[in-house]
C-alpha cells in the first residue's frame, strides 16, 4: 500500500484516542479520507458521524476491517478478545495497533493474519495534529498517516517501544503535579480560579519553549532559573536526587510491566 493511497480508514474502539484520531484527520483537513467506525463507543461514534461528512458507523467490526484500506485496533487491553474474536483480516490491509502492552505476537496469533501490524503510541492532542506519534516498524502507509498528524517517530523495536510507552505513563502525574501547586495557592488564600488560570498560562508558556528544539531539556532548564533564585531553590530543594530517583525506579517498574506478556494498561 503506497503512502498516498490511504483512503479508507477504519477505528476499531472510539474511545478517547479513537476520537482524537478522527477529529485530527477530519477537523478542518483538506484532504480527509473515509472513516469508517466501530459501533463500540456508540455514543462517541455517532457524534463523530455527524460532525464530518466522510464518518460512517459501521454494523460491525467486520464491516470496519472490510470497507478499510488501514484498520487501527483502539479498544482498551481487556476487552481485545472480545472486539476482535472471529475477525478476518486480509493481508492486504495495514493494522495499526494502538493497545498498550499487546505486543506484536500476541496480536498476530489473535487475528491470524500476515497483514503488516505496526504498534503506535498516540496522544490526545492529536486532534490538533500536534502530536509526535512512536511507532514500530516503520511502514510507508502508516508513517505518511501519522506525519499528517504532528509527526511520527519510529523507533527500531519493541524494546525501545516500551520505553517510550513508560514515558506515556507520566502524563497525568504532570497534570496532578498542577493541581497540587493549585491547592497549595488555594491554602495560601488564592481563589482556586485565579490559581489554575494563572498555572495554566504558565505552563503553556513552557510548552512553547519546549517547541524550540535547539535547546537541550537540560538547557532550557538552565535558561529559565539564576543562580540562588526561586527556580532553582525549588528544583534542588524538592526535586532532589532521591526524588529523582524514586521517579527513575517508578519507570523501571513500569517498564518491566510492560515486557510481560499481557503488559500493562493503556494509559
Amino acid at each position: 500500500m503506497e503512502a498516498e493511497a490511504v483512503k479508507r480508514i477504519g477505528v476499531i474502539g472510539v474511545g478517547e484516542i479513537g476520537r482524537a484520531i478522527v477529529t485530527g484527520l477530519c477537523d478542518g483537513g483538506d484532504r480527509s479520507p473515509e472513516v469508517f467506525l466501530s459501533p463500540r463507543g456508540a455514543r462517541t461514534a455517532a457524534e463523530l458521524s455527524a460532525r464530518f461528512p466522510g464518518v460512517q458507523v459501521c454494523a460491525g467490526n467486520q464491516e470496519v476491517v472490510d470497507r478499510s484500506e488501514l484498520v487501527i485496533i483502539a479498544v482498551r487491553r481487556q476487552d481485545r478478545h472480545e472486539a476482535l474474536a472471529g475477525l478476518k483480516v486480509d493481508d492486504d490491509k495495514v493494522v495499526v495497533n494502538v493497545m498498550a502492552g499487546v505486543a506484536h505476537d500476541e496480536l498476530r496469533r489473535t487475528l491470524a493474519t500476515d497483514a503488516p501490524l505496526v504498534r503506535a503510541i498516540p496522544l490526545p492532542a492529536i486532534r490538533e495534529r500536534r502530536s509526535v506519534t512512536v511507532t514500530h516498524p516503520t511502514q510507508p502507509a502508516v508513517d505518511a498517516f501519522f506525519e499528517r498528524l504532528g509527526g511520527v517517530l519510529p523507533v527500531a523495536d519493541e524494546a525501545a517501544f516500551d520505553v517510550f510507552s513508560a514515558l506515556t505513563g507520566t502524563l497525568t502525574t504532570h497534570y496532578a503535579y498542577l493541581a497540587t501547586l493549585a491547592s497549595w495557592a488555594v491554602d495560601q488564600g488564592i481563589a482556586a480560579g485565579d490559581a489554575e488560570r494563572y498555572l495554566r498560562g504558565l505552563f503553556q508558556g513552557v510548552g512553547r519553549s519546549l517547541g524550540d528544539e535547539t535547546r537541550s531539556l537540560h538547557r532550557l532548564a538552565a535558561d529559565h532559573e539564576t543562580p540562588n533564585g526561586n527556580n532553582e531553590r525549588i528544583r534542588t530543594t524538592w526535586f532532589d536526587p532521591a526524588n529523582s530517583d524514586a521517579l527513575r525506579k517508578a519507570l523501571d517498574g513500569l517498564l518491566a510491566d510492560l515486557r510481560q506478556p499481557g503488559g500493562e494498561e493503556a494509559p
